[in-house]
């Protein structure tokens, strides 16, 4: 049995699929199994991933059911010890899995190891820019309020996480599979909401960028209207089995949702969107801008400055911006790693 089953879900990626594949077969830890799931998608993807002759690699087919669906594919499939998840048009570095493993293998109650991420863009070039969540003793406000985690391509799952989670449902009655197949957006964040509310498994994550995230402007986290539905959905969810954690925390997790879509309607350039999103959210729970006042308080800036500016001068504000940023993070991210490179 292979220590760790990579799930890779595959629709419609023709442009990236290579390179995804090519990373997971270039990990420095090799004990794995890659399980390509095919969704029913329309393009080449299919007869590019077939072109790789690895003993490690399965393809499995099925029709169309979004990423949730095909991610429970891979799951039901999966035969190692660890699943780590990876998004077909994401890269991963080399010693990503070497890293988990160790991290696992070495930490018995955590049940979801991750790494900080650096973005990308369409074309696979370093954008300078990272996520740097937080790592340890991470709680569900923190997996509701700013989701550690940060993106689909960068958890590796303990089974037993999976294995706890459909015991769960079981025992209540219903049929759950891990990721729930009526989302089309949200369905990471509402399934590490399920874990850390109802399992005892740790999120404990890694200071290395491991992850390599597309920014893909046609991706489904685009379509800001959406997205805060499916997240709407996911609280009335939580609701079911969490009333009390939902009755104290909502207005706060609703606050910090509303802020980060507010973020993406800026870099979406949606001005209006963005002023109306981030004074919902100082409204929903005024307590943000004392939380995290620079955070809340730039949001805020931002959005006027980009509705009351001259495009050309608002350029030159977040170039500016985004190089000193880029500047703080690299920093950050040097200093977490200089105790494990010395």
């Amino acid at each position: 049995m292979p220590t760790v089953s990579v799930v890779m879900p595959v629709y419609n990626v023709e442009r990236y699929v290579a390179a995804s594949i090519q990373s997971v077969l270039d990990q420095t830890f090799t004990d794995f199994e890659l399980l390509i799931i095919d969704d029913g998608g329309t393009d080449k993807s299919l007869a590019i991933c077939q072109q790789f002759d690895d003993p490690r690699l399965k393809i499995i087919r099925q029709p169309n059911r979004g990423l949730a669906g095909a991610r429970n594919t891979g799951i039901r499939h999966a035969k190692g010890q660890y699943i780590a998840l990876l998004d077909s048009d994401d890269l991963w570095k080399p010693e990503k899995l070497a890293k988990h493993v160790e991290h696992l293998d070495n930490s018995p109650k955590v049940g979801i190891s991750f790494s900080s991420s650096a973005f990308i863009d369409e074309n696979g070039e370093p954008l300078g820019i990272y996520q740097l969540p937080k790592l340890t003793s991470i709680n569900a406000i923190d997996v509701l309020c700013r989701n550690p985690v940060g993106n689909g391509s960068a958890p590796v799952i303990r089974r037993a996480v999976f294995e706890d989670l459909a015991l769960l449902h079981y025992l209540q009655g219903e049929e759950e599979s891990a990721f729930d197949e009526t989302f089309r957006q949200s369905e990471d964040i509402e399934c590490w909401v399920r874990m850390t509310i109802l399992t005892q498994w740790k999120f404990e994550g890694l200071s290395e960028d491991l992850t390599l995230y597309r920014v893909n402007a046609g991706g489904l986290s685009s379509n800001l209207e959406n997205q805060y539905a499916s997240w709407e959905r996911m609280i009335e969810k939580a609701r079911r089995y969490a009333p009390d954690f939902l009755g104290e925390w909502e207005a706060r997790t609703r606050s910090y949702q509303l802020r980060y879509l507010a973020r993406r309607a800026i870099r979406m350039r949606n001005a209006a969107v963005a002023v109306r999103l981030v004074h919902r959210a100082i409204a929903t729970d005024y307590k943000i801008i004392f939380q995290e006042p620079a955070r809340t308080l730039v949001t805020l800036m931002a959005a006027y400055a980009l509705f009351l500016l001259p495009k050309r001068f608002y350029r030159w504000l977040e170039e500016r911006g985004m190089a000193v940023a880029s500047m703080k993070q690299k920093s950050l991210l040097n200093k977490s790693l200089s105790p494990l490179t010395s």
